[in-house]
């Protein structure tokens, strides 16, 4: 490790399906990094000691690591819990989780739970906490009420006051995935889905709520069977249906979401259907950049326990 970075920490985000790990420097910069296919949805504990291991050698002069994201959960390497929202940047960083994974020595940020007013249930978030304290410490979004985090499970946020409040998950992307892949309707789909005039029309059609989910999915095949919807059409449809509803259930939950510009912070082409699909039902939105968020969320959290010790 160069002089220069002699004060930098090790910043791991270990995921379901991929494990990342950064060099980070007293500004919050990602100085070197370290990608693996090894997310703990399929790794045994002897694979997650071999990764350890491999970024501990990788930066031996590191010595501060914190892990955030499913390494933390019920089947990572250790639980460590979740703190009640609303949370911000203390309230996490008081609940770091000690941990030992080989040769490494870490820190593991603890998620967030919250238990809605409107409905009374509970949801829960890991690895999107840091993500989202870092954007808020940056003033990213700064004057957001809702932020959504488009993804596999989309979570639709209310922040305020630099900390985050009650969420919503969605499983929409995990559903088309599953979708496409077996099943009745993955004989009709054909690509992975694009904006357009059926995405559009999924989006309205979920959104208006005259049937439920379930009815609206079996749809797709018979629109295509009766010649309603060309093959080439379907998975935009499907997209739209998808995501109409989970912005159904975010408007209703979230009555501020009418009135705010949603920052989007995600892939770049998740987060473009997402702002088509808002703006199918006149809500304004924005993409914002999260390429450096955990990062900085990381350099936040290092900073208070560094004061904490």
């Amino acid at each position: 490790m160069n002089d220069t970075h002699a004060d930098a920490f090790i910043g791991i985000n270990w995921g379901s399906s991929n494990c990342r790990a950064y060099l980070i420097d007293a500004r919050g910069q990602v100085v070197d990094s370290l990608e693996a296919a090894a997310g703990v949805a399929n790794a045994q504990r002897d694979d997650m000691v071999a990764l350890a291991n491999r970024i501990r050698r990788q930066w031996p002069q590191a010595e501060r690591v914190y892990a955030v994201g499913m390494i933390g959960s019920n089947i990572g390497w250790v639980d460590a819990g979740y703190v009640d929202a609303p949370a911000g940047i203390a309230e996490v960083a008081a609940r770091l989780v000690p941990a030992q994974i080989g040769e490494l020595a870490l820190r593991i940020v603890p998620g967030v739970a919250c238990e809605r007013a409107a409905d009374g249930a509970p949801d829960i978030m890991r690895g999107e906490e840091t993500e989202l304290l870092g954007l808020l410490a940056a003033g990213s979004l700064q004057g957001a009420s809702i932020v959504a985090l488009p993804g596999t499970h989309t979570k639709w946020v209310a922040v305020q006051d630099g900390r985050i409040g009650e969420f919503m998950t969605a499983m929409s992307g995990e559903l088309f995935d599953r979708l496409a892949s077996g099943g009745v309707l993955a004989s009709v789909l054909s690509g992975p889905g694009e904006d357009g005039p059926a995405f559009r029309a999924g989006v309205r059609s979920a959104v208006e709520g005259h049937h439920g989910l379930s009815t609206l999915l079996f749809g797709v095949r018979a629109r295509f069977i009766r010649g309603v919807l060309p093959r080439q059409e379907a998975s935009a449809y499907l997209r739209g249906v998808l995501i109409g509803a989970e912005l159904a259930d975010a408007r209703r939950l979230f009555p501020a979401l009418a009135t705010c510009a949603v920052p989007l912070v995600g892939s770049a082409a998740v987060c473009a259907l997402y702002a088509a699909a808002l703006q199918e039902i006149g809500i304004a939105s924005h993409v914002v950049a999260s390429a450096d968020a955990v990062a900085r969320g990381l350099m936040e959290i290092d900073a208070l326990a560094r004061h904490q010790s």
